[in-house]
């Protein structure tokens, strides 16, 4: 039976937050094409609500379906007493206690006031849109709010930056409950990049590289066929027909990050690749990913996703879908 998400969507919700659920869950499919999440949208009185796209949301359902969520999203809000006085309406509270002990909660951007307003992130560690985390500190101090990252996974509670940060985060948890050959499916079908993880900063300056039309794009199509053979900088460079001091610039320009730590990314993302599709030894695991070592794989699939290669096959792999 596919995992249901409900989205609970409140006046003045942000429209695009409140269509990222259904079309990143609703990309998620096992290998015969069922879906693997239903995802529904709810109000707190079952009745329309404003959007910061100037419409109109009208849902299907009302609130009692929160009863049988085994997700639930709170989608980002430009208003409400959550966001300007630090409480909840009594309408989102009785919603939101209407929801089952242990139920998973997420919250897009603004959305992760409402949480804070319902006291589900006191203590705890959170994110939200930059913009709004002097806002944020000053309703909640209680919470440990990092405003620099995309997403924050705390287990049960999950929260997410402004924006594309909710697909991200969509992404992260399809990633989470079946694996990443599952999300990275999800991602192509939704035309989206299937990995940003959640430490990455919101505030990661991409200027426009200079017009000469020159690219490390081929390069990085290229090294992705060769993430087993040693790829330093200089091998790089040469490839791209640029300086070392020139590549690593534009390298920056267009990704974001410098070629060394993309290039431990994308070796991570194959070594998980693998432990989900083959029975190849960590080992030989960790030699055609790039990483060289079993214990070089252990310590940065540790730190990527928290387990061990070994966790990670019995959680991911073939045998256990």
């Amino acid at each position: 039976m596919p995992h249901e998400v409900v989205v609970l969507a409140l006046d003045d919700v942000v429209a695009f937050d409140l269509g990222v659920p259904a079309q990143i869950f609703g990309a998620a499919r096992d290998t015969a094409g069922r879906p693997l999440y239903r995802v529904r949208v709810c109000t707190p009185d079952g009745g329309p609500v404003r959007t910061s796209a100037g419409f109109a949301a009208v849902p299907d359902h009302g609130p009692q379906i929160l009863a049988t969520a085994d997700t639930i999203v709170i989608a980002g809000v430009h208003g409400g007493s959550a966001l300007e006085e630090g409480v909840l309406e009594s309408p989102v509270a009785d919603a939101l206690a209407r929801r089952r002990p242990g139920t998973r909660v997420m919250s897009i951007c603004t959305g992760a006031f409402v949480l804070a307003a319902a006291g589900l992130l006191d203590g705890r560690p959170a994110t939200t849109h930059w913009l709004h985390a002097e806002r944020f500190r000053a309703l909640y101090p209680t919470v440990r709010l990092d405003p620099g990252v995309l997403f924050v996974d705390d287990g049960d509670v999950l929260t997410s930056a402004g924006v594309g940060a909710g697909v991200d985060l969509c992404l992260h948890v399809i990633r989470r409950d079946h694996g990443s050959a599952v999300a990275n499916r999800a991602a192509r079908r939704s035309v989206m990049p299937p990995w940003r993880e959640g430490g990455q900063s919101q505030f990661i300056e991409r200027p426009l590289p200079e017009p000469t039309g020159a690219s490390t794009a081929e390069t990085r199509a290229w090294a992705l066929e060769r993430l087993h053979e040693p790829l330093d900088l200089a091998r790089l460079a040469r490839r791209a027909g640029m300086s070392v001091r020139t590549f690593t610039r534009r390298f920056r320009a267009e990704t974001g990050l410098s070629p060394a730590q993309w290039l431990v990314r994308q070796r991570i993302e194959e070594a998980r690749r693998l432990l989900e599709t083959t029975d190849l030894p960590i080992d030989q695991v960790a030699a055609r990913a790039g990483l060289g070592t079993a214990a070089s794989l252990r310590q940065h699939l540790h730190s990527a996703v928290g387990v061990s290669p070994a966790t990670y096959r019995r959680t991911f792999g073939a045998s256990a879908t």
